[in-house]
């Protein structure tokens, strides 16, 4: 199974050994997307708001870079650093997928950053 790399035009470089998206056989698998600006400084510090919508936009270029849409997201790994935030993260959530929902977890945790308050990680079906 070949797989291809998936990183979108204007990508920062990653903390670790890793890229912002894999593809295998038409399936998507978008890295573990934090709140991070180019320099993979966290953004809207204190706002989990508007960091799921930076975090959502960011997996939206992925996918679009790999030839899809949100439409296509089929599982979200949610990870949140405090339970309070998870009706906000819900609101914005709702907007990026207003149709069917795609299946999805979300577990309590701490993060690689601690002013980050969401990671999403993805799969989406772009292929045949």
């Amino acid at each position: 199974m070949p797989k291809q790399s998936v990183i979108p035009a204007g990508s920062g470089k990653p903390l670790a050994p890793y890229v912002p998206g894999s593809m295998a056989d038409g399936i998507l698998y978008v890295s573990g997307t934090l709140p991070f600006d180019k320099d993979n400084n966290v953004v809207h510090v204190g706002d989990a708001a508007a960091q799921t919508r930076h975090v959502l936009e960011t997996i939206k270029g992925v996918v679009k870079a790999a030839g899809g849409s949100m439409d296509d997201v089929t599982f979200n790994m949610i990870m949140l650093t405090d339970w309070a935030n998870y009706a906000k993260v819900n609101e914005v959530y709702a907007e990026y997928f207003p149709g069917e929902k795609p299946a999805r977890y979300c577990i309590q945790c701490g993060l690689v950053k601690p002013d980050a308050l969401i990671e999403i990680a993805s799969i989406a079906h772009v292929g045949p």
